[in-house]
């Protein structure tokens, strides 16, 4: 009994390691922002968006969809539009560029 629990620790440390080897997209924050939506300031709206993107190995966005709404459906559409727009830095497989989903949460903040 001992032994199988042994090899079955091995399975998910190995498992959890093949997965370090990949390293998400990321993106410059302060050169790709969202204009706030007239409507949303009108209405003092503001809330953070949770965001998933899929970016290619050449930093464009592919895919894109909200996995958590700010509540306000104009923030979540600007914020999927603009970040959509912007560059990422390519994420990596094994050290290569390589096709990745990379998570963004987007807050819109009234001043």
């Amino acid at each position: 009994m001992n032994k199988r629990f042994m090899g079955v620790l091995a399975a998910v440390l190995f498992a959890g390691a093949a997965s370090a080897a990949e390293v998400p997209a990321s993106f410059d924050s302060k050169n790709c922002k969202a204009d706030y939506p007239k409507a949303s300031l009108m209405n003092e709206e503001q809330g953070t968006v949770s965001m998933a993107f899929l970016v290619s190995s050449g930093g464009d966005v592919k895919d894109s969809k909200v996995e958590k709404s700010s509540g306000f459906k104009n923030l979540d559409k600007a914020a999927i539009k603009s970040l959509s727009a912007c560059k990422f830095k390519p994420g990596s497989k094994d050290g290569s560029p390589a096709e990745t989903w990379t998570k963004v949460d987007y807050a819109w903040k009234l001043d």
